[in-house]
């Protein structure tokens, strides 16, 4: 899955790219998000405008896309956060972290996942083993014994952790694996539908 994911992104980068007579200056260039594009050369990051203007130096080692106008950025092999115009917001101290998505974003201290708000306060302690982002309200997390299940923003169990994986809400349902099955599950838990294997 991944793989295809990269290659739809290397698409779409590809015709953004043709169609910036600038973005030949760079090895990358990602399509705008939040007014800026992520762009590559000579193997660091930063962001440009859609116009080709440099905002945010190509001083990074690796960084990901805007999102909620917050971008992840990682030097040293750490990760944290900056805003559009390149202030540190989260200092790069986390071995991971994903994207901004409704107003909070998983971070992880190397084994342990957690949630921080947009200034970098860590709003949901950093002790699951695996997390997802939010989405319709509700994160996926694994606990400790390896199960899966659902927390609101404050940190709650909605949804108890009884699944062997759990992916993210997206209008109103999620995808669940029970020992080896696949199931399509509402935001109260009850399983909709079932996938049979032929």
């Amino acid at each position: 899955m991944k793989k295809y994911y990269l290659l739809i992104c290397l698409f779409a980068t590809s015709i953004y790219a043709v169609a910036q007579p600038w973005a030949k200056n760079y090895d990358r260039v990602d399509a705008c998000n939040c007014g800026l594009a992520l762009v590559k050369k000579d193997g660091k990051f930063g962001f440009v405008t859609e116009q080709g203007k440099v905002i945010i130096p190509l001083i990074y080692d690796e960084a990901l896309a805007f999102n909620e106008d917050r971008a992840a950025i990682s030097v040293g092999g750490k990760w944290g956060f900056i805003d559009k115009h390149g202030n540190e917001i989260v200092k790069p101290t986390y071995s991971e972290v994903y994207s901004f998505h409704e107003g909070l974003a998983v971070v992880s201290t190397g084994h342990e996942f957690g949630f921080i708000d947009s200034v970098g306060t860590v709003v949901i302690p950093i002790l699951y083993t695996n997390a997802h982002g939010f989405a319709d309200g509700f994160a996926s997390v694994c606990n400790k014994k390896g199960k899966w299940g659902y927390i609101d923003k404050a940190g709650k169990e909605v949804i108890p952790y009884r699944y062997n994986y759990a992916t993210s809400f997206a209008e109103g349902t999620a995808r669940v694996l029970i020992n080896t099955t696949w199931h399509t599950i509402d935001k109260e838990g009850n399983i909709t539908k079932t996938f049979v294997m032929q």
